[in-house]
């Protein structure tokens, strides 16, 4: 099976939807399909990191996007592109060489129906990974992990091909099996917080852990060890090292291929929302939420309501402050921690990425008339 991916990584999209889509092309690997990476050159793209994983990466060059670019149905995220869609559905064909591929799988805030609907004729199916529900889709299969709530079908309702089959919710979540395999050796978690984690996306918009280091730095924290993990696309690490330098019982990771292993020995964790949202749910970290992205926010506002996370609002009104108030009381609340830790493990179980290329590998080999749009 040939399989493309087009997705990118920046110091302004962060780093999640290349690592989900890695996730996915590793599990793919294993059952035996070649896949191919199209990223355009943002700074902050991890190109090598692709090439690294054993898979094929081929890149975009970035350009100016044209004044006239935008219309009124272009996406909320058409700047974050690096071009406009009609010449990056041109580019990306030029990239695969116009060959036909089994799969085509498109993870990009920037693009919708109409890009989709250039590329359809160049593979067998189209599948679409969505968070946000705000643009329609041409696609044979949308997945979207995200929990809301009830009723999740109703976020795609009138965006979609009536054909198209959706997978909805954590259930589903693109996690490396690494997480799925911790999840069933670990012992249950106690509720008592001795160890924190401290990671902020790939990007860390606006260093919001330094934020969180000088929360850290209050005398009442003084016994907690600390791991602090810099991401591969942080565009300004040298504060972070500074603040980690001064703080005892604190330890400075960077360039991490996962978090699993320090998710696992951690009792709590301070980060953005996103994609380590599911992977710390997978193994039961209660943890505090800071919003970095806009995307991030109702998610994060229907997970707090349920009781998965305590989410302390969104980056530019959160003060250090607020995080170390937010600390202080998780460090008295070890029943609340414990049931938060059972609630998240019931949501999100693993083994969405092994499912989900199962279904890949099914889907393709019946080789399905495409749909008609």
């Amino acid at each position: 099976m040939q399989i493309a991916f087009r997705t990118d990584a920046s110091t302004q999209i962060g780093t999640g939807h290349v690592m989900r889509c890695l996730t996915l092309a590793d599990a793919l690997a294993i059952r035996g399909a070649q896949s191919v990476f199209v990223c355009r050159e943002h700074p902050g793209h991890l190109l090598e990191l692709i090439r690294a994983r054993g898979h094929q990466a081929i890149a975009l060059p970035l350009g100016d996007m044209p004044h006239d670019a935008h219309s009124e149905i272009d996406s909320a995220h058409a700047q974050w592109l690096g071009a406009d869609w009609a010449s990056d559905a041109q580019q990306t064909l030029a990239a695969l060489q116009a060959e036909h591929v089994d799969w085509l799988i498109v993870d990009h805030y920037a693009l919708d129906a109409r890009w989709e609907k250039q590329l359809a004729g160049h593979c067998d199916k189209l599948m679409v990974i969505d968070d946000l529900a705000d643009r329609p889709h041409a696609c044979d299969l949308l997945l979207d992990q995200n929990w809301l709530g009830t009723a999740p079908d109703m976020r795609y309702a009138g965006l979609l091909p009536e054909r198209c089959r959706t997978f909805l919710g954590p259930r589903y979540a693109l996690l490396a099996p690494e997480y799925e395999k911790l999840r069933a050796s670990m012992p249950e978690r106690d509720g008592s917080i001795k160890r924190i984690l401290v990671f902020m996306g790939g990007a860390d918009a606006g260093n919001q852990t330094v934020k969180v280091m000088q929360a850290l730095t209050d005398p009442a924290f003084e016994d907690l060890a600390v791991d602090v993990v810099v991401g591969m696309s942080h565009p300004d690490p040298a504060p972070i090292r500074d603040a980690a330098a001064k703080r005892p019982a604190t330890t400075l990771h960077q360039g991490l291929p996962s978090l699993a292993k320090l998710m696992a020995n951690a009792d709590l964790m301070i980060g953005a929302g996103g994609s380590t949202a599911w992977e710390r749910m997978c193994l039961g970290l209660p943890a505090i939420v800071i919003g970095i992205a806009q995307n991030q926010l109702a998610i994060s506002r229907a997970l707090m309501a349920a009781d998965y996370i305590r989410f302390l609002g969104e980056k530019d009104v959160v003060t250090a402050a607020d995080i170390t108030d937010s600390i202080a009381a998780a460090l008295k609340d070890h029943k609340g921690n414990h049931e938060q830790s059972l609630r998240c493990r019931e949501l999100v179980t693993g083994t969405g990425a092994t499912d989900i290329a199962t279904i890949l590998i099914a889907e393709a080999s019946y080789n399905d008339s495409s749909l008609s749009y």
